[in-house]
């Protein structure tokens, strides 16, 4: 019997950028057993850090981070070449009127309030990963 050929297909990355570890853990559990390999990172300066050698296909940022905010993350990301097709998802609990366009405007492609929404969050992370693959496709 031939020995089957490995996947070239190798599993999308998630970028989840979130301190509070309550919060961390729920998304982790939430994809736990998903074709995502999930990596983390608890303040802004620690993400930048860690997209300075990897390149996820998707990332979960909250906005309210020590070190260095979401908001600047995502500043940051959009104005560089490198990382400006990533699409950036904000889970946050900046729900007042106003915030999700601020953070559309800040960078990021698309807003989730907290608490979270398990069915929504699985449905965006769907959608954007598709959206990056089609991307990465037509490239």
């Amino acid at each position: 019997m031939p020995t089957p050929e490995p996947s070239s297909k190798q599993l999308p990355t998630l970028l989840v950028v979130e301190d509070a570890p309550d919060n961390l853990a729920l998304i982790e559990q939430i994809f736990d057993g998903s074709d995502y390999i999930i990596q983390s990172a608890h303040d802004g300066m620690a993400a930048m850090a860690w997209l300075e050698q990897n390149m996820p296909d998707l990332i979960l940022l909250d906005l309210s981070l020590p070190a260095m905010d979401g908001w600047e993350v995502a500043r940051r990301l959009k104005a560089d070449d490198r990382t400006k097709d990533i699409p950036i998802v904000a889970i946050t609990a900046n729900a007042m009127l106003g915030d999700k366009e601020a953070a559309i405007a800040a960078g990021c492609d698309d807003y989730l309030p907290k608490p979270l929404d398990i069915e929504q969050l699985e449905n965006r992370v769907t959608y954007w990963l598709s959206r990056s693959s089609d991307l990465n496709k037509a490239r």
